[in-house]
């Protein structure tokens, strides 16, 4: 280990700049924006925990869903892939017991004593409470835990769909497996480091999530995850290169109100549950598909049209998952595009979360996906993805439609709108010079 001014004159002098590329993206001018970006987060670090503190360095990026659109919740398959913006975190260990996190932008120090692993109704849908179950998991894990002090700087966007708060659960989680337990693979593997996040979310945040975007965030690259048994999900990891075929991804934020859209997305879930019912069944993962068609006759006339349109979604957009894995995994880049449109259109017409029948009138989602259709013109791919309803579509932009792309978009939305990305193929990891 190396104190602050060792570990950034390390940096300074190019070290790390292999480790960079694998994170971010080969090129200079890439490393140069990383070096400027690591050291400043360790000067931050020294002015609020001492300089002369020995620290190591920790990322955790963001996720995008690339196929399975509202499919988790009733046991199916998704496919997603952490993305090159990430939290990034420099740490030390102490000898008190307490964990203290400070993050760029937020004034507040979380400070978490360890001696105290129950939740606590004042930290509820704060980050101290993903701290504190974040300990609390890795006990029941079998692992150990301790306290350290962290400085942290995210380039996450906040609300964006990239799950900003599953990134930080799973580097909290990554910390503590690299501090207090040797890195240990085996007994706190990337998929466990996700349950945790997951746990700690449920339980002592307070929010009843899924699985999906804390295991994209630890494990890293494109996964697949069926959840047919939601306590033991099936991951599947493989990575793409999307340099290598000349397309960038693309992320672009709608600007829509999020706002009374609760009712929206239960009611997916509780439609395809509605239908499961008809079977005797819980989740549309336990209902044989040729069964279900067979029965579509009583079922419009029990459950209604848009419960089983949207049941006809799940079961295609399941298959379509692992097909999209398949496309990645045989690097059939035209298939892979091929699907993705595939289930963009599944989203939008079956599942219908493009836009709230409540607000028919704001169709920020429907918009960008029509720019996307005509500018890329054939060329690429796009989809709505997340939720729905409000929020973020997802482009696969070739190269030399970039530029104009991101204009387009950003003249209907605002300037920052499009957000140019690409798969990282590490999720939540020790930064080092030899990773």
């Amino acid at each position: 280990m190396a104190n602050c001014l060792e570990l950034k004159q390390q940096i300074l002098q190019g070290e790390y700049d292999a480790a960079f590329a694998k994170l971010y993206g080969a090129g200079q001018e890439i490393a140069a924006q990383q070096r400027e970006r690591y050291v400043t987060v360790i000067d931050r670090f020294a002015d609020s925990f001492g300089a002369e503190r020995t620290v190591r360095l920790y990322s955790a990026p963001g996720r995008t869903e690339i196929g399975g659109n509202h499919t988790d919740h009733n046991n199916g398959v998704v496919l997603a892939g952490s993305v090159n913006l990430d939290i990034v975190a420099v740490v030390s260990p102490n000898e008190e017991n307490i964990i203290r996190m400070k993050s760029y932008g937020f004034e507040k120090i979380d400070d978490v004593d360890l001696s105290i692993l129950t939740p606590q109704p004042n930290e509820a849908e704060h980050s101290a409470s993903l701290i504190r179950g974040v300990a609390k998991g890795i006990l029941d894990a079998g692992g150990k835990v301790g306290g350290f002090d962290c400085y942290s700087t995210s380039s996450v966007l906040r609300g964006s769909g990239l799950s900003s708060s599953a990134a930080f659960e799973v580097c909290v989680g990554a910390i503590l497996r690299g501090e207090y337990n040797g890195n240990d693979m085996q007994l706190l593997d990337q998929v466990k480091i996700a349950q945790i996040g997951q746990f700690a979310e449920n339980v002592f945040f307070g929010k009843p999530c899924g699985l999906m975007d804390q295991t994209a965030c630890a494990v890293g690259g494109v996964i697949t995850i069926d959840f047919k048994d939601p306590a033991h999900p099936v991951v599947g990891q493989t990575s793409i290169d999307l340099a290598k075929h000349g397309f960038a991804m693309c992320i672009t934020d709608t600007k829509g109100s999020h706002a009374d859209l609760t009712d929206d997305y239960a009611a997916i879930r509780r439609e395809m549950e509605s239908v499961a019912e008809q079977f005797g069944k819980k989740v549309l993962r336990d209902v044989n598909e040729d069964e279900f068609y067979a029965a579509i006759p009583q079922l419009r006339k029990a459950v209604g049209d848009r419960a089983v349109v949207r049941a006809i979604h799940f079961y295609n957009d399941c298959r379509r998952a692992a097909q999209l894995c398949d496309a990645v995994r045989a690097d059939d880049f035209d298939t892979f595009l091929r699907l993705i449109i595939e289930g963009g259109h599944s989203s939008f017409e079956f599942n219908q979360n493009a836009y709230s029948i409540k607000a028919p009138q704001e169709q920020g989602v429907p918009l960008a996906l029509a720019i996307s259709q005509k500018v890329l013109n054939g060329r690429g791919a796009w989809r709505l993805q997340g939720g729905g309803f409000a929020g973020t579509i997802q482009a696969f932009v070739p190269y030399d439609l970039l530029d104009s792309y991101r204009t387009a978009i950003d003249a209907c939305f605002g300037e920052g709108s499009c957000h140019v990305l690409n798969i990282r193929n590490y999720g939540a990891v020790p930064v080092t010079p030899d990773m």
